[in-house]
């Protein structure tokens, strides 16, 4: 059985569309990515900064207590 040319050329070309399709949602996804890492840091920072003001708070009150 002989190899069509053309319908090679043509899944190729299939698969060449399907390629730039995943590399868009694959940009799409690394941005949402960082985006959410970036959240992440931020959030982590307000914790640490909030966990020093609560450990700042304690230590009064057990100053004031003594």
């Amino acid at each position: 059985m002989p190899i069509d040319l053309s319908s090679l050329k043509s899944e190729r070309d299939r698969l060449k569309d399907n390629l730039r399709e995943i590399e868009g949602e694959l940009r799409r996804l690394e941005s949402e990515l960082k985006g959410l890492r970036q959240r992440e840091i931020a959030t982590k920072r307000e914790i640490e900064a909030l966990a020093t003001l609560v450990e700042l708070g304690e230590s009064r009150e057990v100053k004031n207590a003594d």
